[in-house]
């Protein structure tokens, strides 16, 4: 039967209340039930969550998914404000004063919270009247809220992969044109070479020769740099092994040790258990070891320490790289992995973005924390072995 037959006449015999006897009405009150009960289970069957809140933001109702996404509890929910759970939301909705017109046809909103886990929720707020509809007292609000966070974060990394992409390609091509005239150098700088040989007895010939020697050289390490500079923006898959990530952290360490040593840096490392095997390229996790440690090393003055705590659980492996450097100013660290963003004077601003590419390669994750003039903290997050197997046999991720 349609919805709108059983509601009109549910609404008959509500008109007749008075005309019920007790046998009749109790048939009523357990239709009424059933229908309420039919209703709720429908609502927190959806996975939006569903909110009917006053003017003032009084949340009159929600379902069970609104209490996620809020982080709200069932017996809390009718004595909270929306706007004190979500304050960014009433001003972007711009209710601090006269309600907005658009209210009335549907206003839409994307909004960033952190409890009770950082999420992006999209919420869509429209009007309603219960009653009379010239009762402005009386005006209500349907909120319907989404979680977004994940399609953001899939067109953020799609635009951030196509960035890159493009990024790369015009590196690959201004490196191979520095590549032809490097080439042609050579062929010129053997030409050289043969001719010097014949003035053995020149008194020229050994400062000729000592030239030739440094341009020979200053070539060498411009081919090399462009050969680098490739690798770093074009990185191959990764070669994946059983590997012991703290060993290769170990061998990173004591590369760099020496330099460590000549800035007057000390290097702390703690683990807090056995660390269990991970699936990884060891010449790539190298390359994201000796970037950070470089970084670290970098910006943390003379007399500093650099801190490197090792720790795992059921599912991951944990580094985390802290120094007690500089820092980055907050509006910076937003950029830190885009490609070509560096404070460095002289830095080339790809090494984070290496590193965040790596990470992304091996299924894991990294973050940053920074606070100017304290630090700043790098934590790397790694799948154990046994997780990335099953991530891999149920597809329930991909691995780029």
């Amino acid at each position: 039967m349609p919805a709108d037959r059983n509601l009109s006449g549910l609404e008959s015999v509500l008109g007749r209340l008075d005309d019920l006897d007790s046998v009749n009405l109790t048939i009523l009150v357990q239709r009424l039930a059933r229908e309420r009960h039919l209703l709720e289970t429908v609502f927190n069957t959806i996975r939006e969550g569903i909110l009917v809140i006053s003017r003032d933001g009084v949340i009159e109702y929600a379902n069970n998914s609104a209490y996620q996404l809020l982080g709200i509890r069932s017996k809390d929910a009718e004595s909270t404000i929306l706007w004190k759970l979500v304050p960014d939301l009433r001003r972007s909705l711009n209710f601090e004063g006269d309600i907005p017109e658009d209210v009335h046809t549907g206003m839409s909103r994307e909004v960033s919270i952190s409890y009770p886990e950082p999420r992006v929720l999209r919420f869509y707020l429209v009007a309603f009247h219960d009653e009379n509809p010239s009762d402005i007292a009386r005006e209500r609000f349907a909120v319907i809220l989404t979680d977004i966070t994940e399609e953001k974060s899939h067109t953020q990394k799609q635009i951030e992969s196509e960035r890159v992409d493009s990024i790369i390609q015009l590196s690959a091509g201004v490196a191979h044109e520095l590549g032809n005239p490097l080439n042609s150098l050579t062929i010129h700088l053997q030409l050289m070479e043969r001719s010097i040989k014949r003035l053995e007895n020149d008194v020229m010939a050994p400062k000729l020769t000592k030239s030739l020697d440094i341009c020979r050289r200053e070539v060498d390490r411009l081919d090399g740099i462009i050969k680098h500079f490739l690798e770093a923006v074009r990185p191959s898959p990764p070669d994946l092994s059983d590997v012991d990530v703290f060993e290769i952290l170990e061998d990173s360490i004591e590369l760099v040790g020496p330099e460590m040593a000549d800035a007057g840096l000390t290097v702390d490392v703690e683990i807090d258990n056995e660390l269990p095997i991970i699936s990884g390229d060891m010449n790539q996790l190298k390359q994201v070891f000796f970037n950070l440690l470089k970084n670290a090393r970098e910006a943390t003055p003379r007399g500093g320490e650099i801190r490197i705590h090792a720790r795992s659980d059921d599912e991951f492996v944990y580094l985390l790289i802290a120094d007690t450097g500089e820092g980055i100013e907050p509006e910076d660290l937003a950029n830190v992995f885009n490609p070509y963003f560096t404070t460095k004077k002289d830095g080339n601003g790809l090494g984070m973005m290496v590193v965040q590419r790596i990470m992304r390669d091996h299924g894991g994750q990294i973050g940053i924390d920074s606070k100017p003039g304290v630090g700043s903290v790098v934590t790397l997050q790694f799948p154990q072995k046994h997780r990335r197997v099953r991530m891999l046999e149920s597809g329930e991720e991909q691995i780029n």
